[in-house]
This record gives structure tokens, C-alpha cells and sequence, in this order.
């Protein structure tokens, strides 16, 4: 059996916190009559109003890799099921923004809040060196990991210490 050093003992723990994260989200969208694509869009809608974008279900459905049937039927799910409104984008009014609702981002906060909270107390024991550090590796791995990363060769390119 060969020795692991730090560096894959640190991938292999990120692994296990992203697999056991998945399965945190597969409990919820079961508890909540959600598919797991549905936590997903979810997630993805709230991220874009973080960076201040609206989103269409064009963008949603290539963001999930969905077809237009399948984009429309999870956005027709979230619908029924309280966790997204669709609204007339005020700049251009033949678009249609999809936002989450108060009551889907509450429902998210129940369960996830407290990981959530943990991380963040966590993170303010770092000083700026350790946190530059995480975001740095964090960064460069999605880049590694993601279509647009270029793979592997991509964890040490301009994107890896956003």
C-alpha cells in the first residue's frame, strides 16, 4: 500500500464532504417532494441573484444541461410546489426572470443553515492568509473539475485564485 502526502488526503476529504453534502440535498429534495435537479436549480437561481444576474429558462436549462421539455417541467414543478416566480424582466419585457421564493429560501435555511453557519464560524478563526489559501485551492479545483476549467490543466490558470 502505497503513502498518501497531505495533498491527496486533503482531495480525498473534499471528496467525502461533497459526496455527503449530495446526500444531504437528495434527503431535502425527498423530504420536500423535490428531484434532486429541482435543489439544483434552486441553488443555481440563488447564486445568480447573489452576482446580481437575472436568469431565463434558457440559462437555467443549460446551466442543468436540460432540454426545453425538461427545463420547462422542473420550472412548472417549482412553480406548483411555492419556490419560484416567474417575472417580466423591467429592462426587456419579453423576457422572463425566474427568481426563488421567500418561502423556498426559508425552507433552505432550515436545513442547510446550520453546516452553513458552522463553515462560515470556521472560516472567522482563519486569518487572511488561510482564507486567500482555501479560496485559492477551492477556486482552482472547480476550475480543474468543470467543463470550462479545461481540466486538469486548468487548476493553475487565471481563474484559480478567484
Amino acid at each position: 500500500m502505497s503513502e498518501q502526502g497531505p495533498e491527496l488526503e486533503i482531495v480525498h476529504l473534499l471528496r467525502k464532504v461533497t459526496a455527503e453534502f449530495a446526500l444531504r440535498q437528495a434527503e431535502f429534495a425527498a423530504r420536500n417532494g423535490m428531484h434532486p435537479t429541482d435543489v439544483r436549480a434552486l441553488v443555481c437561481l440563488l447564486d445568480a441573484e447573489r452576482e446580481g444576474s437575472g436568469v431565463t429558462a434558457g440559462r437555467l436549462g443549460a446551466e442543468l444541461g436540460l432540454n426545453s421539455a425538461g427545463t420547462t417541467s422542473l420550472i412548472d414543478r417549482l412553480e406548483r410546489l411555492g419556490h419560484l416566480t416567474r417575472t417580466r424582466d423591467e429592462r426587456d419585457r419579453r423576457r422572463v426572470l425566474l427568481r426563488v421564493t421567500p418561502q423556498a429560501v426559508e425552507l433552505g435555511w432550515a436545513a442547510f443553515g446550520p453546516a452553513i453557519g458552522s463553515a462560515v464560524a470556521l472560516l472567522r478563526e482563519f486569518d487572511a492568509g488561510e482564507v486567500a489559501a482555501v479560496r485559492r485551492f477551492l477556486g482552482g479545483f472547480l476550475a480543474a473539475v468543470s467543463e470550462e476549467g479545461g481540466g486538469a490543466g486548468g487548476a493553475g490558470g487565471a481563474g484559480a485564485g478567484r
